[in-house]
């Protein structure tokens, strides 16, 4: 009886084990090429610093361009208000 019972799950687990390692793959590949294209970045900013540009600076305007305008807006409010409190500007 118990033979009849493992045979039947059989399928659905050989299925779920398929689709386990297919979803490992994909991540695998995909780390992969995240790597990549991590290294091709660096390689930008290094070609950048060697072009005489300053690479910190470029990180600061990638990140800026990233968020809203809005919320870089309100972000350099605050800043600006910290700064002449504390007699920067």
């Amino acid at each position: 009886m118990a033979i009849a019972v493992a045979a039947k799950e059989e399928p659905a687990t050989s299925f779920a084990k398929d689709q386990l390692k297919a979803i490992i793959e994909r991540i695998e590949r995909l780390e992969e090429e995240k790597k990549t294209i991590s290294d091709d970045i660096r390689d930008v900013y290094a070609e950048a610093k060697g072009n005489g540009y300053d690479v910190k600076a470029l990180r600061t305007i990638v990140r800026m361009r990233k968020q809203d305008a809005n919320e870089r807006q309100e972000q350099e409010t605050i800043l600006e208000t910290y700064m002449q409190a504390l007699g920067m500007l």
